[in-house]
C-alpha cells in the first residue's frame, strides 16, 4: 500500500537534468516496486494505491498488469495527475531525485473507505511505507489499515524529506508498533528512533514491538536482528549503474523469502542478492529480478 508513479529515467549516465537527452519511461514508486518485486519471484501481489485520471494513470494499470500484479485496488483520482520522478544517475552512489507530485499525489488522498477490508486482514504479508503517513488523509487510512491486522506486516520507514512538513518519528513509530517487520536504512532507522550504532536502532524498532529489525547499512551490508540474535551480512559487489531501485528489489524478497519460511539469514543474503541485481540495471520496478537473476547473483560472489 502506497506511493506509485512513473519514473523517468535518464539514458546518459553521469549528468545534470539539464543536460539529459533521453529518458527511459518506467513503472514507479516504492510499493509498487516491491509488489512488483515479488510478483518477479513467483508470488501473488497487489498494490493499494491511487493515480491520476490521465494516460499516465492508464500506463500505470497497464504495466501492472504486464508485471502480473493485480490493480483491482488502484483507485483514480478525479483531479490529481499522476506523480512523475526524474532522477540523475552518478555512480557509485548519487542519485537525486525530483518528484513532480504537487499540489498533492492521488496514492496521498486514500481513504479508509477506499480500503478493502477483508482484502488487508487476508493478505499473507502486508507492507506499508513511511511516505503513506507524510500527510492526511493517506495518514489516518494506513494507521487503520495497520490495526486491522493479525498477521506478517511489514513496514518501510522510506523517508523521504520532501514529503514531510513536520517532524516523522511520531508517526513512524505509531507505524512500527503495529508492525511484526521494520525494514530502514540506517538514517531511516535514526529518523524514526534516533541515531545510533545500527544494532542499537535495530534494539530500538524492535522495543516497539516487531519480531524483526532489519537496518539496511549501503556499502558496509545489512543487519539483521530479533529479540536474541543478529545477523550482519556483507556487501554484495557489484558495478552499480542505479542504487534507486535495490532497496524495493531487497524489499520484494524479503516479502518472499518471509512467505518460503526461511531463516533469517537466509532472507538477508537473498535480499542483498536481489538489490544487487537491480543497482547493475537502470530501472527499478521494470528491472526486478527472477528468481534465476537472484540465484545466478549468489552463486557468482
Amino acid at each position: 500500500m502506497g506511493r506509485i508513479g512513473v519514473d523517468l529515467y535518464p539514458e546518459q549516465i553521469g549528468v545534470g537534468l539539464e543536460e539529459v537527452r533521453t529518458f527511459r519511461k518506467m513503472l514507479g514508486g516504492t510499493a509498487t516496486n516491491v509488489a512488483v518485486a515479488a510478483a518477479r519471484l513467483g508470488r501473488r501481489t497487489a498494490v493499494i494505491t491511487k493515480v491520476g485520471d490521465d494516460k499516465f494513470g492508464s500506463y500505470v494499470r497497464g504495466a501492472l498488469a504486464e508485471f502480473g500484479v493485480d490493480a483491482r485496488f488502484v483507485g483514480t483520482d478525479p483531479r490529481l495527475r499522476t506523480p512523475l520522478a526524474f532522477c540523475e544517475i552518478h555512480p557509485p552512489d548519487d542519485f537525486p531525485l525530483l518528484f513532480y507530485r504537487e499540489p498533492s499525489a492521488p496514492d496521498l488522498q486514500l481513504r479508509v473507505g477506499d480500503l478493502d477490508a477483508d482484502a488487508v486482514r487476508e493478505a499473507g504479508i502486508f507492507w506499508v511505507t513511511g511516505t503513506g503517513l507524510s500527510v492526511e488523509p493517506s495518514r489516518a487510512t494506513t494507521l487503520e489499515a495497520l490495526r486491522w491486522r493479525d498477521g506478517e506486516t511489514i513496514v518501510d520507514l522510506d523517508w523521504r524529506p520532501m514529503f514531510w512538513d513536520e517532524e516523522p518519528a511520531h508517526w513512524m513509530r505509531a507505524a512500527v508498533q503495529c508492525a511484526t517487520v521494520a525494514v530502514g536504512n540506517a538514517e531511516e532507522a535514526g529518523v524514526a528512533v534516533g541515531q545510533a550504532e545500527p544494532l542499537e536502532m535495530a534494539r530500538r524498532l524492535l522495543a516497539l514491538g516487531p519480531r524483526l529489525a532489519i537496518v539496511k547499512l549501503g556499502p558496509r551490508g545489512v543487519l539483521a536482528a530479533t529479540a536474541v540474535q543478529h545477523w550482519v551480512v556483507p556487501p554484495m559487489p557489484v558495478e552499480v549503474v542505479n542504487g534507486l531501485g535495490a532497496g524495493d528489489a531487497f524489499g520484494g524478497a524479503l516479502c518472499h523469502g518471509l512467505l518460503a519460511g526461511w531463516e533469517v539469514e537466509r532472507i538477508i543474503r537473498y535480499a542483498n542478492a536481489a538489490g544487487a541485481v537491480v543497482a547493475s540495471r537502470l530501472g527499478c520496478a521494470d528491472d526486478m529480478p527472477t528468481a534465476a537473476d537472484v540465484e545466478e547473483r549468489l552463486c557468482s560472489a
